[in-house]
């Protein structure tokens, strides 16, 4: 059900792979409202997805990307003001990549060379973005930017690895940019802590299907599906959360305010 909340608006989606994708169920909703908007995602990465059945879906040009290129970005930022007619009101932040984690390296030895891939890519990637559109002043006033995080970046999970440190500092880069990029021209800056989702990503993670099996016990409401957050970055790209930034905003159905329930107890 659409109430054009997004209507008129252009924005930015990054990260969509497939239909299981956190960012691909965004751009569905975005579209729904009737906002138009670029798509992008690493090249290597649209060669694995199917990014094209989206583009079509939803009348979206893909801008390939590498989101570690400052020189990428600055393509992307200038490339969609030109096919959408004007300044970006939107932005979804939706990057995250652990070689360590991927490789099922333990943590305590964790390669460095990866471990410096994993924050370039899961964070600074948004500082980089960030600042390339301040750059170009590429954001409308009031726009709105919104990167997916997990309470990892709060609480240990072992089998998170170095990803819970890359989205700790994407949670740091939202507060800092979130302030600079506020005084410039009231953007908003937010993240969003997800429940455990199954997506292409997150199901490879070992132990991932015992997990998510554990947080849908444990939280009052359930896991918060991949649908209905996209529901609620729509709300955050939208007009009624103006005053909203610097935030991390658990999506989780009351898993981060759990500490045990009689359901798991016994």
């Amino acid at each position: 059900m659409s109430h054009n909340l997004l209507k008129g608006k252009r924005g930015i989606i990054t990260g969509a792979l497939d239909h299981n994708s956190i960012a691909w169920k965004i751009a569905e909703r975005a579209f729904d409202e009737g906002a138009t908007f670029t798509l992008s995602n690493a090249p290597v990465a649209m060669r694995m997805g199917e990014i094209n059945k989206l583009a079509e879906k939803t009348n979206s040009q893909i801008i390939p990307a590498d989101a570690t290129s400052v020189a990428d970005l600055e393509n992307l930022f200038s490339k969609s003001i030109e096919t959408l007619g004007g300044k970006i009101d939107f932005v979804l932040h939706s990057i995250g990549m652990s070689p360590n984690v991927r490789k099922q390296i333990p943590y305590t030895q964790s390669n460095y060379d990866f471990f410096q891939k994993s924050l370039d890519v899961s964070a600074i990637s948004l500082h980089k973005m960030l600042s390339v559109a301040m750059k170009f002043d590429a954001i409308n006033e009031w726009g709105s930017v919104v990167a997916l995080s997990y309470i990892a970046a709060q609480r240990t999970f072992p089998f998170y690895g170095d990803m819970a440190e890359a989205k700790a500092l994407l949670e740091s880069i939202t507060r800092s940019f979130g302030y600079h990029y506020g005084k410039f021209k009231n953007v908003r800056v937010n993240t969003i802590s997800q429940s455990p989702t199954k997506t292409t990503a997150g199901s490879g993670i070992k132990g991932f299907e015992e997990f998510f099996g554990f947080a849908e016990k444990m939280s009052p409401l359930g896991n918060a599906s991949a649908d209905s957050c996209a529901n609620y970055c729509i709300s955050l790209f939208s007009d009624l959360t103006r005053m909203v930034t610097m935030q991390n905003l658990f999506h989780d159905g009351g898993y981060s305010m759990m500490g045990v329930n009689e359901e798991m107890m016994k």
